[in-house]
């Protein structure tokens, strides 16, 4: 049995796990927590690797999804970011009866570019394996300023998740590591018209990393699935664009 992930429950309502993405932590969902959790019983957590969950060191994709079924209440709303996105959508396929409602955001089933499918180009994935090995936290710096580009607060909203980010031990160099391998390997498309609950997807459309085409790809792999673009916003919509995102999301929960 291997230890348990660092979790955290706030406020009284329907259950709502949010899954954080890439070099993050659950902290960096700090500041919409405080908003969302006078409607919500929401939960956080740090990933294996992660945060206060550092010393778990790495686990594979399966793993992290086990281990956030482990946790998470018997049912409950599950929204991923990025690759949190990819984990949320993983445990909605093999544990069905366990995810009420699927929101993914800035997220993709298939995060690596490929021949007819827009995504993160594999080199770039190879450049950040490599700068990790020299530097990781300045690795994790760039990728928090690639997340934030063209946001119209962009310098304000990186010193925000940095310092919430930052606020906790910095993560296990292997599981960021894996994080990536997980981004240029896994690939969910095939299975997701197995999704049975109401799924959102929210999307920015200055995002590098998944771009706006995605978006409207995805419409024919989940036709029954609501779609919000965020215009203005890149990677993290829901620190950069945080009020318009919190409507989204009520208005999709409460359907």
């Amino acid at each position: 049995m291997t230890a348990p992930l660092y979790w955290q429950t706030e406020g009284e309502g329907s259950d709502l796990v949010l899954i954080h993405g890439w070099g993050m932590n659950g902290a960096v969902w700090q500041p919409i927590v405080e908003q969302l959790r006078s409607q919500y019983r929401v939960h956080t957590v740090d990933l294996s690797g992660y945060g206060y969950s550092a010393d778990l060191g790495s686990a594979d994709f399966e793993q992290m999804v086990q281990q956030v079924l482990a946790q998470a209440p018997k049912k409950a709303a599950w929204l991923g970011w990025s690759l949190g996105g990819l984990i949320a959508t993983q445990a909605a396929l093999v544990a069905p009866e366990r995810v009420s409602q699927l929101i993914t955001v800035a997220s993709s089933p298939c995060f690596s570019a490929e021949k007819g499918w827009r995504g993160i180009k594999p080199a770039v994935l190879s450049l950040f394996t490599e700068q990790l090995k020299d530097d990781f936290k300045l690795t994790v710096e760039r990728f928090m300023a690639l997340q934030a580009m063209g946001s119209p607060n962009a310098k304000q909203d990186i010193k925000q998740v940095k310092k919430a980010v930052f606020s906790r031990p910095a993560p296990n160099p292997a599981a960021l590591a894996t994080g990536l391998t997980i981004l240029a390997d896994i690939d969910l498309r095939e299975h997701l018209s197995q999704l049975i609950m109401p799924v959102c997807r929210m999307y920015g459309r200055l995002d590098g990393l998944v771009p706006i085409k995605v978006a409207h790809d995805m419409d024919e792999f989940i036709p029954h699935s609501v779609k919000v673009v965020f215009e203005q916003a890149s990677h993290a919509p829901f620190i950069s664009h945080s009020d318009e995102f919190i409507t989204e999301l009520h208005r999709f929960l409460a359907r």
